[in-house]
């Protein structure tokens, strides 16, 4: 049975006509915010928004707690309630904010996943692709995610307009509708280049987004994510085999050979450097690595 909560609708319009938030993130503010009004209206009855109080929240988020969710999943729903009375705030829906007293989870610190450099010259150089439209669509991709560091949803989205070859860089529409220029190298804007250049010969090709099936439809994150695995799968034995490790191995490797943090921040599209330094993490365990192995004192 679905609960009917009115003030949800407001502050997702917000998001979605005035941030111009995408549709995946707009599923996981509305889903955080039913699961909070849900539980309210089970334990408490019908409540105002004025008569929420952290007590009611922090009983909310012990419930989190206590069925196992992780620390990160409870603060970022932490982070949507700030978000929706802040709004209701602003808007006079509301005076104050019952969030003053809730305080975020201590986030379990995990270094990202990578694929050691190695292992992706092995899979760019040496292992076989199929000779058809799906095998040079898939080497494509997995080039383009490891020489931009982009998310899946921003590769899917890419466009053919989006590839700048004069100037050796790729235009990416990242979070929030917000655009950045990755520089590439030659060698992959000439492997994009024989690639839109097969593409013409494709019967209704979209020729709006760069990368697409036989059919030539956009491709689908699943059939990304399921093609990023197969490959990895034969050059590394890392545990986690998904585009976003090779958008962490981007920024590894980056950092590995001496790239600024400010940099990488900006290559990744991240809004807050705090976001960037788990990949200093990785940097350090080499230099700890090399320390032990060359100094005479170590």
């Amino acid at each position: 049975m679905h609960l009917s909560h009115p003030n949800i609708q407001p502050f997702l319009n917000y998001l979605k006509f005035e941030k111009r938030y995408s549709r995946h993130t707009l599923i996981s503010y509305q889903n955080d915010l039913i699961s909070f009004f849900d539980y309210v209206v089970i334990q408490y009855g019908n409540t105002s928004l004025q008569d929420l109080s952290h007590a009611i929240i922090r009983s909310w988020l012990a419930g989190l707690k206590g069925d196992g969710m992780s620390s990160k999943t409870i603060n970022r729903k932490i982070s949507t309630l700030r978000s929706f009375f802040k709004y209701n705030i602003r808007t006079g829906v509301m005076e104050q904010t019952p969030m003053g007293k809730i305080i975020a989870q201590k986030n379990e610190k995990r270094l990202p996943h990578f694929v050691a450099e190695a292992e992706m010259k092995k899979l760019s150089e040496e292992v076989a692709f199929d000779d058809n439209w799906q095998g040079k669509t898939d080497y494509l991709l997995i080039m383009i995610f490891y020489a931009t560091g982009m998310r899946l949803s921003e590769l899917i989205n890419l466009k053919e307009s989006g590839i700048d070859a004069g100037n050796g860089a790729v235009k990416i529409l990242g979070k929030g509708n917000k655009e950045r220029i990755i520089p590439v190298s030659k060698e992959l804007l000439n492997l994009i280049e024989a690639y839109l250049i097969e593409k013409r010969s494709l019967s209704s090709a979209n020729h709006e987004i760069l990368l697409v099936t036989e059919n030539g439809l956009a491709l689908k994150p699943r059939s990304v994510y399921r093609t990023v695995q197969k490959h990895l799968s034969t050059v590394t034995t890392v545990k986690k085999k998904s585009p976003h490790v090779l958008r962490h191995s981007f920024a590894t490797h980056l950092m590995n050979r001496g790239a600024d943090l400010n940099a990488v921040k900006e290559l990744l599209g991240h809004t807050s450097l705090s976001a960037t330094q788990i990949y200093t993490h990785n940097t350090i365990e080499k230099l700890k690595n090399i320390h032990q192995k060359a100094h005479p004192k170590s």
